[in-house]
């Protein structure tokens, strides 16, 4: 038995090798378009891959029923910019207390958690470009300034990071991040907002 998003279909687990093949057989159907697979359950226990692969190591007789969950790629967007604003508001908190750290000189400190922010920083430019691509924003001009300018510090930084340059990294992270991660929840509030006008 599969269901899909919680309707009994009338495909059936047993014309298929694998489920590797299963999943890429039925989600290949157009149905899926604009639909991001969000669960599998296999015989009611949730399965996600430990190793590329994995779901072809399952062969069909092993269970008889797959459940795929799936959500419509709006609706995930919007959810993603949820936890976007969750990151802003992280990626703000942790500048002020490098910042802090740095002008108190705890160096040690300070550079562990920046190596920390340093990361979290990069993963937000690329969730907003990957975000961006997938959908048409009526005014992305602004978003791609504020991309650019958050690239742009993002280099300055770690420059000045090199450098080892304390005095000036806090000064960077007071006076020229926190006021550009606090413009991003502006940004992203209006892009979930466009978001829901689509869904």
């Amino acid at each position: 038995m599969i269901v899909i998003d919680g309707k009994t279909t009338e495909l059936n687990v047993k014309n298929y090798n694998n489920l590797e093949d299963l999943l890429v057989n039925v989600m290949g159907n157009d149905m899926f378009n604009q639909r991001v697979v969000t669960d599998v359950l296999v015989d009611e226990e949730a399965f996600s891959e430990i190793y590329p692969h994995q779901a072809e190591d399952i062969e069909t007789d092993e269970f008889s029923k797959v459940e795929i969950k799936t959500m419509d790629t709006t609706n995930m967007a919007i959810n993603i910019t949820r936890e976007l604003y969750k990151v802003v508001t992280l990626m703000s908190k942790g500048g002020s207390q490098v910042a802090e750290y740095f002008r108190q000189a705890d160096d040690a400190e300070a550079l562990d958690m920046y190596q920390d922010l340093l990361e979290v920083t990069r993963d937000f430019i690329g969730m907003v470009g990957a975000l961006k691509e997938g959908f048409q924003l009526k005014d992305s001009s602004r978003m791609d300034k504020a991309v650019e300018r958050l690239s742009e510090l993002f280099s300055e930084m770690i420059e000045v990071q090199e450098n080892e340059d304390w005095v000036l990294l806090s000064d960077l992270l007071e006076y020229e991040y926190l006021p550009l991660v606090e413009s991003w929840k502006k940004i992203i509030a209006d892009f979930r907002e466009e978001l829901k006008e689509l869904s």
